[in-house]
């Protein structure tokens, strides 16, 4: 035995020697007719690569390639939604934010009723238009929500993360409520948003959080809602902390629209600074309010990509309390000459919803509201009038383009744009 060993042995160098022989040729072969050694044609294609050393400014350089693509004709992803209750209101806004080109995502939470749930699932399951274009999605495993505590943007995270998987491209990312009710067409806000660079984030915010220092980033809360199936109040810690020093605080409206790219970097980011700030976020009262404000706002990347707008007209008390004013008929004027193209906080069926439908939208009861894409009359007085989609992409702005394109001139002009950034 011990022979047989030593010379199966003897196979071992020649054998080797003419494998190490065979791989050189094959690799000479394959490299052409260049008239440099092989050693030398290897390292010098390394050396000629483009991409950086590091991983994160690879990561970097992917995500300015995908923003600096641009389309015609933008899409906008949005999320709505609502609580118990809200299930009604809920649809309204759905049908009168609707446009074939664009993508939404709705959720009712975990408050909301079963019947309400299912309500909501049928009717996107069932709307003759909402099937044939298959645009609109629902949360079904339905989420808890405590808008005091971190629930709200675990949330807001979710669905974005939904849409990125499931939602192929689109451009800016919207979160709205069910209180929430648009004052121009999707035609009018595609058209104008066309002619905007696709990296630009809206979001309203400050580094003076003032009075906010003191009562929401020293106390540390607890929210329920991360571990309870039932909706409970936050509540406190006795201990209390600094304000960090590894990032800055800001702080602002809720409401927002993102890029995709921003949106990208804060749910699998090539930094850790969102996962970082996320887990600073979960025990701070309103932290809706701050969250994707602090995260933008100490990104080198995304600083300087912000527009100091929450596109949004909303009224509050002096100072401000924790919820907005309810907007009846009496606000409608000043919500038109806003020129913003969302306002909020609407009571349920207020009538002023049926004066912004019908002088703002032009939009029948229970109809979405109509665009270029409706295959029908628009002129008809049918509700079935924008059931049948034609060309998607094909646009007719009306009155609300032109309020937006003021609004956006005034956000971009040099007084407003660069000096209110992430001050």
């Amino acid at each position: 035995m011990k022979g047989a060993a030593v010379g199966d042995r003897k196979w071992v160098l020649p054998l080797t020697v003419c494998s190490l022989v065979s791989v050189i040729f094959f690799l000479y072969t394959i490299s052409g007719h260049s008239s440099s050694p092989l050693p030398f044609s290897i390292t010098s294609s390394f050396r000629s690569t483009t991409w950086p050393v590091f991983i994160e400014d690879k990561l970097r350089a992917m995500a300015a390639a995908k923003t600096s693509k641009s389309q015609s004709l933008p899409r906008l992803a949005y999320l709505i939604s609502g609580s118990l209750g809200d299930g009604v209101m809920l649809k309204r806004a759905l049908l009168a934010l609707y446009h074939p080109h664009n993508l939404y995502i709705v959720h009712l939470d975990l408050e909301a009723t079963p019947r309400e749930r299912l309500d909501l699932r049928d009717f996107v399951k069932n709307h003759p238009l909402f099937a044939a274009v298959g645009n609109v999605m629902m949360i079904t495993k339905a989420n808890l929500i405590t808008y005091r505590g971190p629930t709200m943007v675990a949330n807001t995270l979710h669905a974005a993360a939904i849409l990125l998987k499931e939602g192929g491209e689109w451009d800016w990312f919207i979160n709205l409520s069910a209180s929430d009710y648009p004052l121009v067409t999707q035609d009018d806000l595609l058209h104008t948003m066309s002619s905007l660079p696709r990296d630009l984030n809206f979001i309203d915010h400050t580094s003076n959080i003032g009075w906010k220092e003191f009562q929401r980033a020293k106390p540390i809360i607890i929210d329920p809602g991360l571990y309870l199936s039932k909706k409970e109040d936050v509540f406190w810690i006795t201990q209390r902390r600094s304000v960090p020093t590894a990032f800055k605080l800001f702080t602002g409206s809720a409401w927002m629209a993102l890029s995709r790219a921003f949106v990208e970097y804060c749910v699998w980011g090539w930094e850790n600074l969102p996962r970082a700030v996320l887990m600073y976020y979960a025990n701070f009262i309103s932290s809706p309010e701050g969250y994707f404000h602090t995260v933008i706002c100490n990104s080198r990347d995304f600083r300087n990509t912000t527009v100091n707008s929450d596109l949004h007209f909303i009224t509050w008390d002096n100072p401000p309390k924790q919820h907005p004013h309810y907007l009846t008929a009496a606000d409608f004027d000043p919500m038109a000459a806003s020129n913003a193209p969302f306002a909020r906080k609407f009571p349920h069926h207020d009538p002023v919803l049926d004066r912004i439908d019908s002088e703002l939208l032009v939009r029948l009861p229970g109809s979405p509201t109509p665009g270029g894409w409706c295959a029908a009359n628009l002129n008809s007085s049918s509700a079935d009038a924008c059931l049948v989609v034609g060309n998607s992409t094909l646009l007719r702005p009306g009155p609300g383009a032109a309020r937006l394109r003021l609004l956006f001139s005034f956000l971009l002009s040099p007084e407003n744009f660069r000096p209110r950034q992430c001050q």
